[in-house]
């Protein structure tokens, strides 16, 4: 019977399973194979950094053959378009799309904060938030700023690096 094994190759050949026994004391490696199936999983839980390389799957045929795998791990982040400063005139619109980047799925929710307060529901602050979750978006707009709008605006999705923008809404008398 021909048996699979894979190999964590970054550093020197470091077996990780055999079969479906686990040959490493991290907990968070393991094969996963359906029975009577060719498909030799395997699943690293909870992935960090670290994790990142060169994995080997190796058959036990003769000769061994292998199949190798590079594993980059990268870190979901938002981003709010346009400068990290915003100037606007008193009652113009105010408009920040959040976008996520780098995320293999799309958000459970965003939150959206003014300074260190949760705004998605401030309706009758002229506060709007939408939120396309397929296109990983999030929209905050505010028909008519005022002072009390000036501040710090973060996008804060379910599974991303939050982002921050400062807005400074100004009176007509002062120049950015």
């Amino acid at each position: 019977m021909l048996q699979v094994s894979w190999i964590r190759r970054k550093d020197y050949y470091h077996l990780l399973t055999v079969g479906l026994t686990t040959y490493t004391g991290d907990e968070r490696y393991q094969t996963i194979h359906a029975q009577h199936s060719e498909d030799w999983t395997l699943q690293i839980k909870f992935v960090q950094h670290r994790d990142a390389g060169l994995y080997e799957c190796q058959v036990s045929s003769h000769p061994p053959s292998s199949i190798f795998i590079e594993l980059k791990v990268v870190e979901a982040r938002a981003e709010i378009s346009g400068p990290a400063e915003k100037y606007l005139k008193l009652g113009s619109t105010l408009s920040l799309q959040c976008t996520l980047v780098s995320s293999t799925e799309p958000p459970v929710y965003v939150f959206w904060y003014h300074n260190n307060r949760m705004i998605n529901y401030d309706g009758d602050r002229g506060v709007n938030v939408t939120t396309d979750r397929p296109a990983k978006t999030s929209t905050l707009l505010i028909n008519s700023a005022s002072p009390e709008h000036s501040g710090n605006y973060s996008c804060v999705p379910s599974n991303a690096q939050p982002a921050s923008t400062y807005v400074h809404i100004l009176n007509g008398k002062n120049t950015a």
